[in-house]
């Protein structure tokens, strides 16, 4: 190993970069009720986020693409809850609940596209 190659590995941090194992209590409220409960959550790894995606984007034989989001949603969830007060997060479970509870469940999930940061300017020029 040359003296750079070992520069560059000592000096790059990795953990920084790791997605932790353990898992993280989240206090989720429920709008317009304010009732509060606790759940325990296993944040998603970048490559599970993308397989995720990956398994509900489909292509039709035109080459088109349709995101089915709410099975987005539902999956990552199923995947993130490890402990909450209603047991195992299950898909039977996830149908059964109400827009209040489900909505208060939704800000865990991370956003399947990242948002389009450019400028009305920028958007114009980009469109021409």
């Amino acid at each position: 190993m040359t003296s750079k190659a070992k520069d560059i590995s000592t000096s790059f941090d990795v953990s920084k970069y790791t997605v932790s194992s353990e898992p993280t209590t989240e206090t989720i409220t429920i709008e317009g009720t304010g009732d509060t409960f606790d759940v325990s959550i296993k944040p998603l790894t970048w490559a599970k986020r993308n397989q995720l995606i990956s398994r509900h984007l489909n292509w039709d034989a035109d080459g088109n693409t349709s995101f089915s989001g709410d099975e987005y949603v539902r999956a990552c969830l199923r995947e993130m809850i490890i402990e909450a007060p209603w047991g195992k997060t299950t898909e039977a479970f996830l149908i059964s609940i109400d827009e209040r509870l489900g909505k208060a469940l939704e800000e865990l999930v991370p956003q399947a596209f990242g948002t389009d940061d450019l400028t009305e300017s920028e958007t114009v020029k980009k469109g021409q």
